[in-house]
């Protein structure tokens, strides 16, 4: 923005503030920001046409600063990006009202209304990198986080580990169930893995041949797998698909597959305390 257009912006700042401040209430009441509060609001709007003032006296040099911290902030707030945009669409049009009916030919020419265009085009941008940059970056974290917590495989005896899986299985998350297996029963030297399905909501044909890619998968490495968590709804769908489920035993809840791993590990639970009725792991060979 050049000096003779930021100079009249400047020196009418207060009435810009004020006739910005009527327009941007005017859509106070959209949905994506009905959870905010009066005074939030009225203090965040405040802080916004400072920090557009701020950019316009900082220059070319340090314009996207102000603006690029206030905007990270409400990001964090979950504040919505029409919010900022639709500001500075009302921020031009209040500025080129104002100044227009100034007694300058400048003012009311094309040059100036250029540059105006072009100061908040290159905010308008700087808004939507920051956003897009955020929220990717917030996506990719998420992302991660969920892989890792998506298909951990558990030790819960020596050499049986547990796989419980929930939600929906797609091709990426397979892959990603695959790699976790594997990986786990070598570091876990695991001989008998079960994969819980109690949490998979549905078990369609691709969910299935997942299954039993990944007991074969298993199987492969030197250990063998047990599926757990089978209800009556997903038996009756599995035979239904006429999917094959054969290849490897199949138990309707987690107590009786580990009961089923300890056996084919050569354990089993016992009472070591009948009148306490506890109960305990012993060898069988003992």
């Amino acid at each position: 923005m050049n000096v003779y257009a930021k100079d009249k912006i400047l020196e009418n700042r207060d009435t810009i503030v004020e006739k910005w401040l009527e327009e941007i209430e005017t859509f106070r009441m959209d949905d994506s920001l009905q959870n905010i509060s009066d005074m939030m609001y009225a203090n965040t709007n405040k802080e916004f046409v400072t920090n557009l003032f701020e950019a316009i006296e900082k220059g070319d040099a340090d314009v996207d600063r102000p603006l690029g911290d206030f905007a990270e902030r409400l990001i964090h707030l979950g504040w919505p990006l029409h919010y900022l945009t639709r500001g500075l669409q009302e921020f031009r049009k209040v500025t080129v009202e104002t100044l227009s009916q100034l007694d300058s030919d400048y003012c009311q020419s094309l040059e100036f209304f250029q540059e105006i265009e072009n100061w908040i085009d290159n905010m308008v941008n700087i808004l939507v990198n920051q956003y897009s940059g955020s929220w990717e970056n917030t996506v990719f974290l998420q992302k991660m986080a969920l892989k890792e917590l998506s298909a951990p495989l558990i030790p819960v005896f020596d050499n049986i580990s547990v796989m419980p899986l929930i939600g929906t299985i797609d091709t990426e998350r397979a892959r990603q169930i695959m790699e976790n297996l594997l990986d786990g029963v070598i570091e876990h030297r695991s001989q008998v893995v079960l994969i819980d399905i109690t949490g998979v909501p549905v078990v369609d044909t691709m969910v299935a041949h997942h299954i039993i890619q990944a007991s074969e998968a298993v199987r492969l490495v030197g250990a063998k797998c047990i599926l757990v968590g089978i209800r009556p709804e997903i038996a009756q769908t599995i035979v239904n698909l006429g999917i094959d489920l054969g290849k490897f035993p199949t138990k309707s809840t987690l107590k009786k597959g580990i009961e089923a791993a300890l056996e084919l590990t050569q354990r089993e639970i016992v009472e070591f305390d009948v009148h306490k009725g506890g109960e305990t792991i012993a060898d069988s060979n003992t």
